[in-house]
């Protein structure tokens, strides 16, 4: 069944954690398909990835363009499985999670590792879990979602959610927000399982690199939301 699946990977200067990611994914789900889209990273990621020898291993390396939501759309729209993941790239101690992520697939569209549903947990600093809480809640509440983790950056989906949404790539992490929703509005079937957010490897993360890349991040997502509420209606 994992031949089955793709999962896709985004980097920039992941160095640091982007072999234990891609080998973790080939210890748990081997014979699954890897695509990797690396942003034209200075420090070696790539020549990293480019050395695994895994047959099933896509890379592509983009120069001119840059940006999560475009490169979740360029793995999209690469892979072949019949279930489609994303999970990031220096989050590979949860994905031993994705076998029993598939399994939920049995009676759902898209599976979401939740870290606001019972039993789940959020180990970064505090500044960073009170805000992520505070987005979530925020966001659920004035969207009427039922997902508890809209801003969740690992889960697994049928490809079939395709039939119905697309993700509309712009922005950085807050088109998932989006993704989820109007999946959730087209009445697909979403399951929450929880985890815990480990603390970033060596502190490496998208969306906070600095106090000021979180703070514009923030402002985008809630322009975004916004954006959603309107076009909802």
């Amino acid at each position: 069944m994992n031949n089955d699946i793709s999962i896709i990977l985004s980097t920039y200067n992941e160095k640091a954690s982007i072999k234990f990611t891609i080998n973790k994914i080939i210890e748990h789900l081997n014979g699954a398909e890897i695509i990797v889209v690396d942003d034209n990273s200075p420090d070696g990621t790539l020549e990293i990835i480019k050395s695994i020898n895994y047959e099933k291993l896509k890379v592509f390396s983009r120069k001119k363009s840059k940006g999560l939501a475009t490169a979740f759309l360029l793995g999209l729209i690469n892979s072949n499985g019949k279930y489609v993941g994303w999970v990031d790239s220096n989050m590979g101690q949860v994905v031993k999670r994705f076998p029993d992520m598939l399994k939920e697939l049995d009676n759902n569209d898209i599976v979401i590792l939740s870290r606001y549903v019972p039993g789940g947990n959020d180990e970064r600093g505090r500044f960073r879990v009170i805000v992520s809480f505070l987005l979530n809640k925020f966001t659920k509440f004035v969207l009427r979602s039922k997902i508890n983790d809209l801003s969740s950056g690992i889960f697994l989906m049928k490809r079939t959610v395709l039939d119905d949404v697309v993700p509309v790539a712009k922005g950085h992490g807050e088109f998932i927000i989006e993704f989820f929703y109007m999946a959730e509005k087209k009445g697909n079937k979403i399951i929450e399982i929880p985890y815990n957010h480990p603390v970033d490897l060596e502190g490496n993360s998208k969306s906070f690199p600095n106090l000021a890349k979180f703070l514009q991040f923030g402002f985008f997502y809630f322009v975004r939301i916004l954006q959603i509420i309107f076009k909802g209606k």
